[in-house]
């Protein structure tokens, strides 16, 4: 079963991402289950800090400007990524009220890259609240459940001869949810690696990647470049099935029971963590609501998917008053692309499938119209592929391809 559901987690997170925010920041009602056992600790604060000094900011951090580097340090070799050196990178970055945060990106440095030659920054989907769940430290475990999935197609870059930064875009808070934020994130990890000498990529073009919710950083942080970070020579946007448009999510997910409801919870407590002033999960949870948020606070997407399956909105809180929370619409939207406009310079190759049920296509077909109109060249692929995971495969591939003819300095495609 937990695997089952585990390969529903891509679609399942963006689509429930907005709809349990908004859900149950002013929530529904409904019948309890009965609970399962208690959790381990009560009240625990989340996330469980990292313990580890490396990922502590340095002193002087507020000081420091966007994509600064804090620290690094190079890793051991990881079984993902045969014969590649790797690194981690802490940098300076700012979350989503602007305030400086520092956020890590692990790097991979294949043998055949050429100084200078092609980076790649992929946001990877990670779907979780605990930092043990960070993409550098799935690296490195030999655990069945928690692996990188999307390694394939990372190692035929790294065949090319591309470098590869994967960014924890979810930032310090594990703040599964905010969008915008990993944009930011994705943004400064690039120019973070293009200020270690040794990693060869000061002077490298850039190329964007990244699914589901993955593609959610990837989409913002095309999107944010010309403003964030116009100096990124950032050469184009490879997005796949990105959710762009979080409102018109929530208003389709109602309060029933869902097998991926854990996912929408964690979506829930981590925009509460972005946006404490905004958004008031943890108060409105009765007994059940407390449970799981104990049980989940800290998890990775196995513990989330198992300890939410099934379960409802509805029956994490009391209150009958739903969807009427203005504020938390408000976050939505702020994380909604369409809704965000400003407009990529860089060209983008988009792929999702026509019949994806999991996203709002519509708002994926006015992000991109408004895209051709301010001149962005646009490749849209659509999938023959009945649902969301099925074009995740499909699409990676030709993304391949069109971000190679990019760095060669071919002339983009477009299909406006």
């Amino acid at each position: 079963m937990c695997s089952l559901i585990r390969r529903s987690l891509g679609a399942a997170a963006a689509v429930l991402v907005a709809g349990l925010a908004v859900t149950l920041a002013s929530a529904g009602t409904g019948a309890a289950q009965p609970l399962l056992p208690p959790p381990p600790a009560a009240d625990v604060a989340f996330p469980i800090p990292d313990p580890d000094p490396f990922y502590q900011p340095t002193p002087d951090i507020a000081a420091r400007a966007p994509g600064d580097v804090l620290k690094v340090r190079q890793l051991p070799p990881s079984y993902y990524f045969p014969g590649s050196a790797m690194w981690e990178v802490l940098f300076r970055s700012t979350d989503s009220q602007g305030n400086p945060i520092a956020a890590n990106t692990t790097y991979v440095l294949p043998a055949n890259h050429a100084p200078d030659g092609p980076l790649v920054s992929y946001q990877h989907i990670i779907n979780s609240l605990g930092h043990k769940c960070k993409i550098v430290t799935e690296l490195y475990t030999s655990d069945p459940l928690h692996q990188i999935r999307e390694a394939a197609g990372l190692n035929i870059a790294l065949a090319r001869g591309w470098a590869v930064s994967l960014p924890d875009h979810l930032g310090p808070r594990m703040a599964y949810g905010a969008a915008k934020l990993g944009g930011q994130i994705t943004l400064d990890g690039i120019r973070a690696v293009k200020r270690v000498p040794e990693l060869q990529v000061t002077n490298s073009p850039v190329g964007l990647g990244g699914y589901s919710g993955g593609g959610m950083a990837t989409a913002w942080a095309a999107a944010l470049a010309p403003t964030y970070a116009p100096e990124l020579d950032i050469v184009g946007a490879a997005i796949g099935g990105a959710p762009m448009n979080l409102g018109k999510m929530a208003q389709g997910l109602g309060t029933n029971p869902h097998p991926a409801f854990g996912l929408a919870m964690a979506a829930a407590l981590g925009l509460e963590r972005e946006y404490p002033d905004r958004i008031d999960v943890s108060g409105q949870l009765n007994a059940q609501g407390r449970w799981l948020k104990q049980m989940i606070g800290n998890g990775c997407t196995n513990e989330i998917m198992l300890f939410g399956v099934g379960r409802s909105a509805a029956e994490m809180t009391d209150n009958k008053n739903f969807m009427d929370n203005p504020e938390a619409w408000k976050v939505m939207d702020e994380n909604s692309v369409e809704l965000y406009p400003g407009v990529p310079k860089a060209p983008i190759f988009e792929w999702h499938s026509p019949t994806d049920a999991l996203i709002p296509v519509d708002s994926i077909d006015n992000t991109l119209r408004r895209y051709c109109e301010a001149g962005t060249p646009v490749q849209t692929l659509l999938t023959p592929t009945p649902d969301h995971l099925s074009a995740a495969a499909l699409g990676v591939f030709q993304g391949l391809d069109w971000m190679d003819a990019r760095f060669r300095g071919d002339p983009p495609p477009s299909t406006c």
